[in-house]
């Protein structure tokens, strides 16, 4: 493969990581804790959009317990857009030798 060839392949690469990007930064996952007491909606990107608490999961004698179930939501958000992400990067990055990607 000669050096323009290369070019225009990594050129199309970029174009097709920044759709990727973008796509993802509009896409939403949604992490839950304790059966939907807490979800947490993060885009692909892993910002955080929504937090929803259910109001029996609101007990002002038990805070502890309600803080433990946003971690968990958030986790399992963080989880799943961790995967939305590897899945739509992957096909364009696993040739690359890229950490992280």
């Amino acid at each position: 493969m000669n050096p323009q060839q290369m070019l225009q392949q990594a050129r199309k690469l970029q174009a097709q990581l920044a759709k990727v990007q973008e796509e993802l930064g509009n896409e939403v996952v949604t992490g839950v804790a304790a059966s939907g007491a807490v979800t947490v909606a993060l885009d692909g990107h892993g910002s955080i959009r929504s937090v929803k608490i259910a109001p029996s999961a609101v007990d002002p004698e038990d805070i502890e317990t309600l803080e433990d179930l946003i971690v968990v939501a958030i986790k399992d958000a963080q989880t799943k857009a961790h995967e939305l992400s590897q899945s739509r990067m992957g096909p364009l990055t696993s040739g690359l030798g890229i950490p992280g990607l």
